[in-house]
């Protein structure tokens, strides 16, 4: 027994060295980009798009504006990171990205409006510690939920023709009939959530989910920007509807983008901190709306002598 306990140390100890090992030397590297991204002078470091209606647009042909992607190709080409900001999951997001025959693909993606997965040769990795904190913060906000969940759903099938369903992600998915059912669902859901710590609906047209507020689209964008060493005043967010409002914040970005087609919530939101709203729908909006900032740095003295625009 006692070789045991001491074998069982010595591999509790080897492990946590490991562990020590491996957080250094993220610290390390952490610590190289930081230096690497204060060397580099192009004013945008990161552009962090929706994707549904804001990024790519299933009824247009072709669903993403040929404009829209040479702009974040010639981004990207000059170091700036772009980021898919989603309401889908992993595999939809690919589908879509390989339907659409891009010639770009994100840099990192966050899914379900809070994992994240960064791209590694050609495949997206998971974010383990961010996403494994996401995961349980999830479980244990979906507790007090699971309880109340029979009267939720009669309150609402009682009312309306929905569909209501669990996935991996959430307890509670809604699939309203139109977007005035799913306003009074909203209603409904919101004086709910008032009552629960740290539970939030998450919507984005006639879908949605119950989710921790802690995780969103916002705070996901953050944690990106943390471990590039790349700060909010560097950041570009664009934009379409309510699930995207949490990054749409001078918090997360200093430049806020929102396609004509975005729903009033979003225009208002993006207005009232000086963002721009585009005459334009879709992918030519977000487009659109990456020149005007692109000409703005160029006409600004500063910007436009360390940037070389």
């Amino acid at each position: 027994m006692p070789a045991q306990v001491r074998t069982s140390g010595a591999r509790t100890a080897e492990s946590a060295s490991t562990e020590w090992l491996k957080d250094e030397n993220a610290r390390t590297q952490r610590s190289a980009l930081c230096c690497m991204r204060a060397a580099m002078k192009f004013p945008i470091q990161i552009v962090s798009t929706d994707f549904d209606g804001t990024f790519h647009t299933d009824f247009e042909d072709p669903p993403v504006p040929r404009v829209l992607e040479d702009l974040i190709a010639s981004l990207q080409a000059k170091g700036v990171t772009w980021v898919i900001n989603t309401g889908r999951d992993l595999s939809s997001l690919i589908v879509a990205l390989g339907r659409a025959q891009l010639s770009i693909w994100p840099d990192y993606v966050v899914i379900v409006e809070r994992e994240i997965y960064r791209r590694e040769d050609s495949q997206y990795v998971d974010l383990e510690t961010w996403n494994t904190k996401c995961k349980s913060a999830h479980e244990k906000v979906f507790v007090q939920l699971r309880e109340d969940l029979p009267r939720l759903v009669e309150w609402i099938r009682s009312r309306f023709q929905a569909t209501i369903y669990e996935d991996s992600y959430s307890p509670f998915c809604l699939i309203a009939q139109n977007n005035g059912h799913a306003d009074v669902i909203h209603e409904y859901l919101n004086d709910y959530c008032r009552g629960i710590p740290n539970l939030a609906y998450v919507r984005n047209d006639v879908y949605a989910r119950f989710s921790h507020a802690a995780y969103n689209k916002g705070s996901a964008l953050a944690e990106i920007g943390r471990r590039l060493c790349v700060g909010p005043d560097q950041i570009v967010a664009a934009g379409d509807h309510l699930n995207d409002l949490p990054m749409l914040s001078l918090d997360y970005a200093r430049w806020l983008i929102a396609p004509r087609n975005a729903v009033d919530a979003v225009k208002l939101t993006v207005r009232r901190q000086c963002g721009y709203v585009s005459d334009l729908p879709h992918g030519y909006g977000v487009a659109d709306g990456l020149e005007v900032v692109l000409k703005s740095l160029a006409a600004d003295p500063v910007s436009s002598e360390v940037s070389g625009l």
